[in-house]
């Protein structure tokens, strides 16, 4: 969502007055005449009570008022600037209804694309948009993910602290509606704690374990046990169940579940999707070292009946972390391709040994191609002396 530039033909003193008569006409509590202190203040006294304007019927003059706010917001130099976007931010929050809800969004939205890229407060309207914007449904018109986000800040970096703040934010109003996403903001936020600070950070990290445990489509886990946040939770049963996700089977699931059902329960994951997956899983470990895999054993070791294999099967060449066929007829699955569940010295080791015989085997077409060419030209030189 990109907000058009805000442009006034009248200069910044003659709009602050038009607003006050504007919003004193509405019955607001505001002096039709400037402010002896200069046009902060006028504007300052225009946030105050700018939610005034929502008694109007009419969304377009609403949103043309705004931005004619926005327009002198962006005009002068705001010397105590957060305050102000922190008042106009929450007069916003007042608008009625979600239609309105949008048009304060994009008001706000325009001034944030209408500071300098360099300006500290850019941050302070970007966490207030979001927040703004989740009331209403729009936040994936702001925020599409975590590369978008660096780029927004690049010329003004926030503090660590700032960016940990609007993590939590995303995380808190995505989780309901793309938990892949909140996964990834999650993440983004237990990366901004080091080995000083990382004991502070434990409801962040089972937060982010229990988040992406209840996503359906994240499988590849491994990668969270490496995070600082997470591993100061070691010995705790929020870690201890990551652990089986990374790397064990489906009975250590069920084992741990039914000795920990409450505490399963309290994370906010559900029984049944943590079984689906714990199957996917389990069926992932089996063919990275099982090229053929049975119907009997699928049935044994993911504890499900026959007649559910093959709707399992499909289920699980969705995901595309396996690449495999069905013989109906041998009762098995022949396995061509799969994700490893974890990526460790070993999986290393695999890769660079492929990436050297991928090396050996390009020197050689290349010596070939040489020797190919080198006989080309010795044979049009003897033609030639021929």
């Amino acid at each position: 969502m990109q907000g058009p530039a805000v442009f006034m033909d009248i200069s910044l003193e003659d709009q602050a007055l038009e607003l006050r008569k504007y919003f004193k006409s509405l019955g607001a509590e505001i002096a039709e005449e400037k402010s002896p202190k200069g046009i902060e203040d006028d504007l300052h006294k225009i946030v105050g009570v700018c939610d005034v304007c929502f008694k109007e019927q009419n969304e377009s003059e609403i949103e043309a008022i705004l931005n004619s706010i926005v327009s002198i917001m962006v005009s002068i130099p705001l010397e105590r600037g957060e305050n102000l976007i922190v008042a106009f931010s929450q007069r916003l929050s007042k608008a009625p209804g979600p239609k309105l809800g949008v048009v304060v969004v994009q008001s706000l939205w325009r001034l944030y694309n209408n500071l300098e890229p360099n300006s500290p407060l850019r941050y302070h309207v970007y966490y207030h948009v979001i927040e703004l914007a989740a009331r209403v449904g729009y936040v994936r018109e702001v925020f599409t993910g975590v590369e978008q986000l660096r780029k927004e800040f690049a010329g003004c970096p926030p503090s660590n602290e700032q960016m940990q703040k609007l993590y939590r934010l995303l995380h808190q109003v995505l989780k309901d509606q793309n938990s892949e996403l909140a996964a990834k903001v999650m993440i983004e936020l237990l990366g901004t704690y080091t080995d000083e600070n990382a004991s502070y950070a434990r409801e962040d990290a089972i937060k982010c374990i229990a988040t992406a445990l209840a996503d359906p489509n994240t499988f590849l886990l491994d990668p969270l046990l490496s995070l600082k946040p997470v591993r100061f939770l070691e010995g705790e049963l929020i870690h201890d169940l990551l652990t089986i996700f990374v790397s064990e089977k489906l009975s250590s699931y069920l084992k741990f579940y039914n000795s920990h059902k409450e505490f399963v329960h309290s994370q906010g994951l559900n029984h049944e999707q943590n079984v689906k997956k714990m199957r996917i899983l389990s069926f992932m470990q089996m063919a990275e070292s099982n090229p053929e895999i049975t119907y009997d054993e699928i049935i044994s070791e993911l504890q499900i009946e026959e007649k559910d294999v093959e709707a399992f099967i499909i289920e699980v060449l969705k995901t595309r972390l396996v690449r495999a066929r069905m013989d109906q007829a041998e009762r098995a699955v022949r396995v061509s391709h799969t994700m490893h569940r974890t990526f460790d010295r070993a999986q290393w080791q695999t890769l660079r040994d492929v990436l050297l015989a991928w090396r050996a085997n390009v020197h050689s077409a290349h010596d070939a191609m040489k020797s190919v060419a080198a006989a080309q030209i010795e044979y049009s030189t003897q033609n030639q002396k021929a």
